[in-house]
Order: structure tokens, then sequence, then C-alpha cells
């Protein structure tokens, strides 16, 4: 036991000896990866920017996306060619830490295929990384095309007390959830969330028309933003 432990170092203290610092990539594999991570950047950038549904897009972001791949493609090239030196690598990338809150959901599926593809990219699986650049892609935009059979919105009402039966009269006519209700001295704002399968508003003119309401708003809501 005790010898197969002492070859067992060996081999490994060998490893780390007689590995050269740097490893053997040529010009054209790091040209090639380079180059794949850049197609499959290239490729996320354009399907984030088709299939973005959010309120306000930021092409900074996007642009992130395509460099991150590359950025990773380059990182895993350099941990491939040496031991020590990835360790070494991994260390120092364990420190980093990313701040930047992600308010959509599907930014973090962006960002985590933007790094799969450096991954696959670095490490030369040129096909894989287009392949499922490709496949990956066309998910994303046939899920992003499906059409909800019914919308969110935010329906705000400025009303008296006096209003205050005939209002809730009316919303019991939806599906809506009560989100707030702030009664400032003779007058209560009420926030309920409801949903529209169709584009129907004529509810809107029934609850305007009732003695007492001042104003009724109605806004199209979208998970943590309003649009």
């Amino acid at each position: 036991m005790g010898n197969e432990v002492t070859n067992f170092n060996d081999i490994i203290k060998n490893s780390f000896l007689n590995q050269s610092m740097f490893g053997s990539l040529s010009a054209i594999d790091i040209l090639l990866g380079l180059l794949t991570a850049f197609m499959a950047g290239a490729f996320i950038y354009g399907v984030y920017r088709y299939t973005y549904k959010g309120v306000l897009y930021s092409p900074s972001f996007n642009m992130t996306l395509l460099v991150m791949t590359m950025i990773t493609a380059l990182v895993i090239m350099t941990i491939s060619t040496n031991v020590v030196l990835s360790l070494g690598m991994v260390g120092a990338l364990s420190i980093v830490r990313f701040r930047t809150a992600i308010k959509d959901p599907l930014d973090v599926v962006f960002m985590f295929w933007a790094i799969a593809a450096g991954i696959s990219s670095g490490a030369g699986l040129y096909f894989l990384t287009l392949i499922g650049a490709i496949i990956i892609g066309a998910v994303i935009v046939i899920l992003s095309r499906k059409k909800h059979t019914d919308t969110m919105y935010l329906l705000v009402i400025h009303f008296t007390e006096q209003a205050n039966d005939e209002v809730k009269r009316e919303l019991q006519k939806l599906d809506y959830t009560l989100k707030s209700k702030v009664v400032r001295k003779q007058l209560t704002e009420l926030t309920a969330e409801i949903r529209l399968k169709i584009d129907n508003t004529a509810f809107m003119n029934r609850l305007g028309d009732l003695e007492g309401v001042q104003d009724v708003s109605l806004v199209q809501y979208n998970g943590d933003y309003a649009v």
C-alpha cells in the first residue's frame, strides 16, 4: 500500500515537473478557438437582440455576451496548457465577484450560454460550439415567439368613499388580485393585478362612469416592471 501511494505521488510530481510552463498550442489553434468563439458570440448577440422583450434594451450588456465568449475561450486555452498555471488561474478567478443586478432571468441563460460556448471553443470542440449555438438559439427564438393566452395588467383606480361598493362590484367581474390600497382622507387609491385574454378594456369605461371615481389607469405588467 505504501509503495502504491509513493508511486502515485511520484507520478503527480513528475507530471508537474516535466510539463513545460507553456503548452504546445499553435497559432492556428489559438486563431481557430478565438474565431469560433467570436462566431458563437456574434450569434448569441443576434439572438439576444432579436428575442429581447424587456423595457430597455442594453447594447452594452449584449456586447458583453460576445466579449465574454471570447474571453472564456482564451481562459480555457490558457489553463489547458499547464496544470500549475490552471490551478493558479482558478484561484485568482475565485476572488472575482459580480455585483450587477440581473432583472430578467433570461439574461442569466444568455450569460451561461456565452460561457459554455467559450469553454467548448477554447477546448477545441469547434463543431460542438457551432452546432450547440444553432440548436440553443433556435429553441430560444421559438419559445420567444410563442404567444401567451393572457396578459397581465396593473389597474389603478382613484375614487372616493361613496364609490367603494360599486368599484368592488365591477372588480368582481374580472380576474384580479389586490396589490395595494391606500386611503388618503376622502380619496382611495386601489391597485389590482388583472389578467386579460383579449384586448377588451370596456370595463374601464364602466369604472370611469361611476359616481365618485376620479380616474382609471391600466398599465401592462410583466414580472418586475411595467411597460
